[in-house]
């Protein structure tokens, strides 16, 4: 971990001290949409991997395609995932939802570890971290 990740982990955790159910909140909102209900969770965490290969973020395309193969994606529904976010971008989408694919070549050859489980720098807490949070 570089010095500035060491910093900046450091400031949330003295600014999540300080506000803890505020900064909270996005954990517990994505253990909450990303559950399985009416709608199985692996194809939720493919739709936000789509929607990040719109908006271009690959830290978020990798951790989704990791979470999304964690809960048991197959290839094919990968790949139909793939379709609808290159068919909204164009070429654009193509070259995006290629890092999606090799995400999940890393994923399926075991080179991705935990450290792709997230999208966001200060999103590696668990919800172990949050139960106090609830208020």
């Amino acid at each position: 971990m570089d010095q500035t990740t060491n910093v900046e982990t450091g400031l949330f955790a003295e600014l999540r001290k300080l506000s803890p159910k505020v900064t909270g909140g996005l954990l517990r909102m994505r253990q909450a949409a990303y559950r399985d209900a009416t709608v199985a969770a692996k194809y939720k965490l493919l739709t936000a991997m789509a929607i990040s290969i719109a908006i271009r973020c690959e830290p978020c395309i990798r951790a989704y395609v990791r979470m999304a193969v964690d809960k048991g994606i197959t290839q094919e529904e990968l790949i139909e995932f793939l379709e609808v976010a290159m068919t909204m971008q164009g070429c654009p989408g193509e070259e995006w939802a290629l890092k999606a694919y090799a995400a999940y070549k890393d994923c399926m050859d075991g080179q991705m570890g935990s450290e792709a489980s997230t999208c966001c720098k200060n999103d590696h807490r668990r919800q172990t971290d949050t139960e106090g949070d609830h208020e």
